[in-house]
């Protein structure tokens, strides 16, 4: 990238230093007045530059569509931004070439920072199983921190889309299958990204993802069409995203798929009519990677030029990497096709942002290689990307309470592919880098042991190996130890974009070679390592112990051998349900009931349910256990019903009765009983994450209204309908210890 770019300065007959220039004075104009005397100046051409962007060839995240002339485009103002350039001094080196353009417009420079940038933090997926806002925004604000020292204004996240079918490989980037945690966690990640305000150097713009409805994909398989009704729509999977923009988000990305038979790069109703319109939103939308002319494969658009056409009239303002605007909206223009009206609210939306991040003042602000140095891969950001980790570590079984291990036992073998692999840790969407320091499990235990222990280990077999040579070598070093640590799961780039999976059991022959390895009577604690929710039914039937570490980032190793070793008691709580079998999917807790519900679990007479096994998921939304115990008691609530301009407190007291200081989350559920349309048989409604001593208790309080109660009508109206509602608070959404129920009364009837 870097000869790359000396080369275009030296044809262009610029210098490296000669392009350096002092920041511009203040203009005490406002940015609306500034944008309106700006876009007055620009030609048609350099408006459409704007809404170009362009991807660096050493870093693309797509199909590249060569273009040669690419830095001659900088540099006539032809491009409003780039992907993929990053570091202070090459992001400067790229700027300064749009410096030599006739308005000197700045670039914006964009780059997926999806779960961290130099310091690699726990997937998206993981970190929302710490049901931990802090800790959340904590992630986002290291990464944002950290980008933009390196010269990144724009980061592509966070994904939004709520995701109920684990075949579908991005569930890794997203916060699971729930509306409410998933809009708490937009806000939180959107918080953190962009910081105190847009212009900060420590913030970037955020990007909310996918507009909309992308996790609903047929079938689980990336890219693919979603139908769904509009109810649907509104309550489940559009919430998280005006979360996102009610907490600030500066951009959004429309979505691969196609919403009902309208691909959503072209959907003027999510473009126009929701998110422009009823919600007003003031910042600008950005493509998904070439899914503008992308809607000629979906035959939805003939040619570039009719593509173009559609996707600016519904409101997508920018093109990523689509050279879709950049060759047609000119002509569509000058032919009347496009009105250029329509292209001055686009530019406006983009130009704004600019002078938001102060680049019109400085555009090489945020390219500070000081300041880089300083930033990147700090000991601070590790700390916080381990404390990080280890809240996101869900235990799923503890039999025998095996679990935490002493610090004293002589000898540990650790077994698996996944025992001594590094870049496995890091999960995929990650920043690559030459010289990444990721922790391995091997490594974290070292860290945490030292001499005292003994470490052996042993492969077993490769992720995906059907050969089962290696488990004589397995079972003999397993022998020698005295606890044996297996580390199995999928490889980092078997989830992520473009990564569905019909079969998500665990790879190959790694089940078996557990199996194994029990076989021997040693302890065995099983780490189960992924970017989805996976199955694994021998393992979950027969280990005494079960760890779903997901994937951790940098501190991985350290952040698993805290846990193993109870400097840290596990406290995540899974935000997806996992699935007996793939003939369950999609499965998740706030289903609906049927005219046929089985009360048994079961399908037998002639009730809803499968013949083969359970209608229940093996692990269900919100579970997760602790070392120590935590018991909920004493519910009471302030009166039994209430009008909807009022409000019923709740209250119930949780107390640890275990051994060890721990923290529970607990989890409030309600279901409306009779309505004019079908309701879940619970949904989430609020929770509190409490830390407590043993012996400790506290007071855990929830306020009820009438938004609480509210959903979408027969004719669509948002409205909370009269009537008994059932109450329920426990740690999962399949262990509920504390119910009651209470009534909404109709207002007129209490006067």
């Amino acid at each position: 990238m870097q000869r790359t770019l000396l080369l275009a300065l030296a044809l262009s007959g610029l210098s490296y230093n000669a392009i350096a220039q002092k920041a511009r004075p203040a203009n005490t104009h406002s940015v609306d007045e500034r944008v309106n005397q700006l876009l007055a100046q620009m030609t048609l051409e350099e408006k459409v530059g704007q809404l170009n962007q362009y991807t660096s060839d050493r870093l693309a995240t797509g199909p590249l569509t060569e273009n040669s002339s690419k830095y001659e485009d900088i540099k006539t103002g032809k491009v409003g931004s780039m992907l993929n350039v990053r570091g202070a001094k090459d992001t400067r080196m790229v700027q300064e070439l749009a410096m030599r353009s006739r308005l000197k417009i700045p670039l914006l420079f964009g780059l997926d920072v999806i779960h961290g940038y130099r310091v690699t933090f726990p997937i998206p997926l993981a970190e929302a199983s710490s049901w931990d806002m802090k800790a959340i925004e904590t992630s986002a604000r290291v990464a944002a921190a950290e980008s933009a020292a390196a010269g990144i204004h724009w980061t592509f996240a966070p994904m939004v889309d709520i995701a109920r079918d684990p075949r579908w490989g991005r569930v890794m980037e997203g916060a699971g299958e729930d509306t409410y945690l998933g809009s708490m966690i937009a806000k939180a990640r959107v918080k953190g990204f962009q910081g105190k305000q847009l212009g900060d150097l420590d913030a970037v713009m955020a990007c909310v993802k996918h507009f909309a409805a992308y996790g609903a994909a047929i079938g689980g398989r990336d890219y693919n069409s979603v139908e769904m009704g509009d109810r649907t729509l509104w309550e489940t999977y559009l919430p998280p995203f005006k979360a996102a923009l009610d907490a600030g988000a500066a951009t959004f990305m429309n979505s691969f798929n196609d919403l009902n038979g309208i691909p959503a790069t072209g959907n003027s109703y999510l473009q126009r009519d929701i998110l422009k319109g009823k919600w007003g939103f003031t910042g600008f939308v950005v493509s998904d990677w070439s899914s503008i002319k992308e809607m000629i494969p979906h035959g939805f658009a003939k040619d570039p030029a009719q593509a173009a056409e559609i996707a600016i009239k519904a409101g997508s303002d920018m093109d990523m990497e689509g050279r879709a605007y950049i060759t047609s909206l000119v002509k569509l223009v000058n032919d009347k096709k496009v009105d250029v009206a329509i292209i001055d609210d686009a530019v406006r939306r983009i130009l704004r942002k600019k002078f938001e991040l102060g680049l019109f003042d400085d555009p090489y602000r945020f390219s500070n290689e000081a300041r880089e140095k300083k930033e990147l891969n700090s000991y601070a950001n590790r700390a916080k990307a381990r404390d990080v980790a280890k809240r996101s570590i869900v235990l799923l079984k503890n039999d025998g309470q095996l679990l935490p291990l002493s610090k004293n036992t002589k000898t540990i073998a650790v077994i698996g592919p996944l025992g001594r692999s590094n870049i496995d840790m890091m999960g995929f969407w990650s920043v690559k880098w030459d010289n990444d320091k990721l922790v391995s499990v091997y490594e974290g235990l070292e860290n945490k042991l030292g001499k005292n222990t003994k470490l052996l280990y042993a492969k077993g077999c490769g992720i995906t190996d059907t050969s089962k040579a290696g488990f004589a070598e397995a079972v003999a070093t397993a022998k020698q130890a005295d606890v044996v640590i297996m580390a199995v799961g999928e490889a980092y780039d078997m989830s992520g974009e473009a990564k569905s999976k019909a079969n998500i059991h665990i790879p190959g022959v790694q089940e078996e070679l557990v199996k194994a390895v029990q076989a021997t009577g040693k302890p065995v604690v099983v780490l189960t390592m992924s970017g989805r929710p996976m199955i694994f039914n021998w393992i979950a039937d027969n280990a005494k112990a079960i760890l779903h570490t997901w994937w951790l980032g940098s501190e991985a190793g350290n952040a698993i051998a805290d846990v193993l070793f109870g400097d840290y008691d596990p406290a995540g709580k899974l935000t997806m349900s996992f699935p007996r079998s793939e003939g369950q999917i999609p499965v998740y807790y706030n289903h609906k009931s049927t005219g046929r519900p089985s009360p048994t679990d079961l399908a037998g007479s002639y009730r809803s349910g499968y013949l083969d096994m359970p209608n229940s998921p093996r692990y269900a939304f919100g579970y997760g256990l602790s070392y120590t115990t935590f018991e909920l008691s004493d519910l009471k609530l302030d009166k039994k019903a209430f009008v909807d301009t009022d409000s019923i407190t709740v209250t119930c007291n949780l107390k640890n009765t275990g051994k060890y200081a721990g923290e529970e989350v607990v989890q409030l559920y309600l279901q409306d009983v009779v309505a004019s349309v079908t309701r879940p048989v619970q949904e989430l409604k609020g929770f509190e994450k409490v830390s407590l001593k043993p012996g400790e208790s506290k007071t855990i309080k929830f306020v009820i209204n009438k938004e609480m109660l509210s959903f979408y009508d027969q004719q669509m109206k948002w409205t909370a309908e009269p009537g008994e509602f059932k109450l329920m608070i426990g740690n999962s959404s399949d262990h509920i210890t504390l119910r009651t129920n209470f009534e909404l009364t109709d207002r007129s009837a209490n006067q």
